[in-house]
């Protein structure tokens, strides 16, 4: 089906169906009409760019992810595929920019005609990006959410309460003293809003729960893992529950606490927070609070859609955390 089988049906020139469709000239309404009804009965669907010019849009977005120190690029790109298949599902390509840039990139982005929105990742409490975005004439949807939100729409997995349930769960089943196994340094020293919320709930679940917290910030390095695993054994002996945030370090944090002849979960319980396959696949298999990076990517590219559209949209979506017990999380062994 091309172009001019419509202006044949509508009895019109093939640049006239043309200006229908771009807008970029005056069509009178009958004849307009006449060919967007051609147009529904033969079933044309006119190819992306003249989509894109009959609404003066791109139909692309932009994901700003930068691959920062700290980073776990497999899980960056599942956030990264699930934008990308629900911006399809849209009609809109994405453009993925990597480099940390900061401001300078979210302007050099915007100050083209090349994206219609912004999908910013990785934010922190503090964001120095935050005040560009308020102020950018693209619509933008943060992954993450800053201190001060206000006049931005931010979604993100209440991190907070993910922290809180892994104690919960810990506590429930007698455990007294737990540890978070965290991210690198460098991912606190950036203050990012997602590490820094999970601490946060942990500890506050802890001492509201009479439970001993401890937060261990570990490089994913499995040498460096198995470092921190030995030291917490040694100067806390009475750890019996680990909650690993920090997806790269799950799989040497259980080879080490084999090696230090720990079974899990008869002497130690494991929650991790990450991905279902992460947990399924792990040996135990582990209880785990889902990082839900299909339906957060899907939830910031239906937002952009909102705003493009000019509705209203929520200043914070925070998608509750779910907890599957699995083989690896038991009641606290006896004390001798």
């Amino acid at each position: 089906m091309r172009i001019s089988d419509v202006a044949r049906h509508a009895g019109v020139s093939p640049s006239t169906v043309s200006y229908v469709l771009s807008g970029k000239r005056t069509i009178s309404a009958a004849t307009r009409a006449r060919v967007l009804k051609s147009i529904e009965v033969l079933g044309y669907q006119p190819h992306a760019g003249a989509r894109a010019l009959a609404s003066n849009r791109a139909n692309v977005i932009a994901l700003v992810l930068p691959l920062r120190p700290g980073i776990h690029v497999p899980v960056a790109m599942q956030f990264a595929v699930s934008v990308v298949t629900s911006a399809r599902d849209r009609e809109h390509d994405v453009l993925l920019l990597t480099q940390a840039e900061g401001e300078g990139g979210l302007r050099r982005v915007a100050g083209t005609s090349m994206v219609d929105g912004i999908i910013v990742m990785d934010v922190e409490l503090n964001d120095a990006r935050v005040p560009t975005l308020r102020t950018l004439g693209h619509p933008s949807v943060l992954i993450g959410v800053p201190a001060d939100s206000h006049g931005l729409t931010c979604v993100d997995l209440d991190f907070d309460a993910a922290g809180r349930i892994c104690v919960a769960h810990l506590a429930h089943l007698g455990h007294r003293e737990v540890a978070l196994i965290g991210q690198p340094p460098s991912v606190y020293r950036r203050r990012t809003g997602f590490a820094e919320r999970t601490i946060a709930g942990f500890e506050d679940e802890a001492r509201e729960r009479g439970v001993r917290p401890l937060v261990v910030p570990c490089e994913a390095a499995p040498a460096q893992v198995a470092a921190a695993v030995g030291a917490l054994l040694r100067d806390h002996p009475g750890v019996s529950g680990i909650v690993v945030h920090n997806e790269p370090a799950v799989a040497p944090l259980l080879d080490a606490l084999r090696a230090a002849g720990r079974d899990v979960p008869g002497d130690v319980s494991v929650v991790a927070i990450g991905p279902d396959e992460l947990a399924t696949e792990s040996v135990p298999p582990l209880t785990s609070v889902t990082l839900p990076t299909e339906e957060m990517g899907g939830r910031a590219v239906a937002l952009l859609m909102d705003k493009l559209a000019d509705a209203d949209t929520p200043e914070i979506t925070l998608i509750q955390p779910r907890l599957v017990p699995r083989a690896s999380t038991a009641a606290r062994p006896a004390l001798p």
